[in-house]
């Protein structure tokens, strides 16, 4: 299936299973305390089987064909791990999964699972990213382990941040992503998800977010 393909079949799961949300008469309050029209939940996906197994032998072809060689699938803490699951499986390839911070405990370990040499070629998954910077976590202390890191994947990349392509060039990270926002828009307008108003309001918020946000 082509590239186009696939991110608008992803952004169609993603609004069947309002896994996103537009709202712009009652704009969402993000964790960073700014206001949008949109909301993302990839966790939701977790529970429909049938757009789960689409996403996740679309996420398994992508890599396959983008990453080359790899060795090992990390899933990152928490929302990462059941994708990493899912697509090690797809692969045949053994999974890791990596914390946030070391556990207080036991071992200590930062990374769990079973790497035990050094050079490891390792894809990183995590369900979306917004401007990559929570990704460098991860992958420090992946790096830190031996393993070799230059591709991370999602579910679905936000899309609208140029912090998102300067961070991942500051990380040495190749992003690969089933779908963006400007993919979800294309979708809801073509199958009227939501009325003219609403759609406007969206791609107003897309082509400058801060700007939306202070005048809302």
């Amino acid at each position: 299936m082509p590239c186009s393909a696939v991110s608008q079949e992803a952004a169609r799961i993603l609004l069947d299973t309002r896994s996103v949300l537009f709202n712009a008469r009652e704009p969402f309050t993000y964790t960073s305390g700014r206001k949008g029209p949109v909301y993302v939940d990839c966790r939701r996906l977790i529970s429909f089987p049938e757009a789960r197994k689409t996403l996740m032998d679309a996420a398994a072809e992508m890599i396959s064909r983008e990453c080359g060689h790899l060795d090992f699938v990390a899933g990152g803490e928490t929302a990462g791990i059941p994708y990493a699951a899912f697509i090690s499986e797809r692969l045949n390839l053994p999974m890791l999964y990596v914390r946030k911070k070391p556990k207080g405990f036991g071992r200590m370990a930062q990374i769990e699972g079973c790497m035990d040499e050094e050079e490891r070629k390792v894809v990183l998954v995590e369900d979306l990213q917004t401007d990559g910077g929570s990704k460098k976590v991860f992958v420090d202390a992946l790096r830190d382990a031996g393993a070799v890191v230059e591709h991370a994947f999602v579910i679905f990349h936000y899309g609208i941040f140029p912090a998102s392509d300067q961070n991942m060039k500051a990380t040495g990270l190749k992003l690969h992503a089933l779908c963006t926002w400007w993919d979800v828009l294309e979708a809801a307008r073509a199958g009227k998800y939501f009325d003219a108003a609403t759609l406007a309001e969206v791609e107003s918020y897309l082509k400058n977010p801060q700007g939306w946000a202070q005048a809302s």
